[in-house]
């Protein structure tokens, strides 16, 4: 447990950046870390992986030492949990441990998953912590190529200066992403093309060649995506209200 509080709190992570890791917004009340990424999967098939963090999340932000023990139900009032084995010098009888990260309040499959919880050392301050997690099919890719954008908005009062513990937030969600698109497999880029023989021959049998969009991190367009699908979701509950909802959380 001491481990991982030291590691959280220095942000050491030695690893590269996936697509775009920044801190957007930042005061004393808080901060808000946006951390964004591309990989070449389907939407459907990266969320079943988000869902199963014990296959990429960073061993080392664990409190048992052992990302095996991890599990996220992805459903509302959902667990992020963590499971404590009982260690080996333990009284007889004593049962497992546990710890709840965060807790999923909305969830739609393939889209946006929301969780709120104080992660690492947060844990333990007067925090709300919410992250929102959304998946958007690249344009272009035939579905084939999702961008995952994680927004963890942190607000109350810690022990810690706002300075220092947003940057190692977001270096930490950041290494955890580039856990998740390594297992997913990283968009590659797209390698010049050969020389075009130019004879009439050859041209008329070859297909065109399929034309690329290049990728640049655009958090702000994402998230009013995944704002519009949670005002369709409150529209339906809500038919008629006549107040418009947020476009965003």
């Amino acid at each position: 447990m001491r481990t991982m509080t030291i590691l959280f709190a220095a942000g050491l992570v030695g690893s590269a950046v996936p697509a775009s890791a920044e801190v957007t917004q930042k005061s004393e009340a808080g901060f808000v870390s946006r951390i964004a990424g591309e990989v070449a999967v389907s939407p459907a098939e990266a969320w079943k992986a988000l869902v199963s963090p014990s296959l990429w999340w960073n061993a080392q932000h664990t409190f048992s030492g052992d990302a095996a023990n991890l599990t996220l139900e992805p459903n509302a009032n959902g667990c992020f949990c963590e499971k404590l084995p009982v260690p080996k010098d333990a009284p007889a009888g004593q049962k497992p441990g546990s710890v709840m990260h965060m807790r999923v309040v909305y969830a739609e499959p393939y889209r946006a998953l929301r969780m709120v919880g104080g992660l690492g050392p947060l844990q333990s301050e007067a925090v709300n912590g919410t992250m929102t997690v959304t998946f958007k099919p690249v344009d272009g890719s035939g579905g084939k190529r999702t961008r995952i954008l994680w927004e963890y908005v942190v607000g109350g009062y810690m022990r810690y200066k706002a300075d220092t513990i947003a940057g190692a937030v977001d270096k930490v969600l950041d290494g955890q992403l580039e856990g998740l698109v390594k297992l997913l497999g990283p968009v590659q880029p797209v390698e010049a093309s050969a020389p075009v023989i130019a004879t009439e021959a050859v041209n008329a049998e070859a297909p065109a060649a399929e034309e690329v969009p290049s990728y640049t991190p655009d958090p702000g367009r994402d998230e009013e995506a995944a704002g519009k699908s949670v005002k369709s979701a409150l529209d339906k509950l809500f038919p008629g209200s006549g107040s418009a909802a947020p476009d965003d959380r």
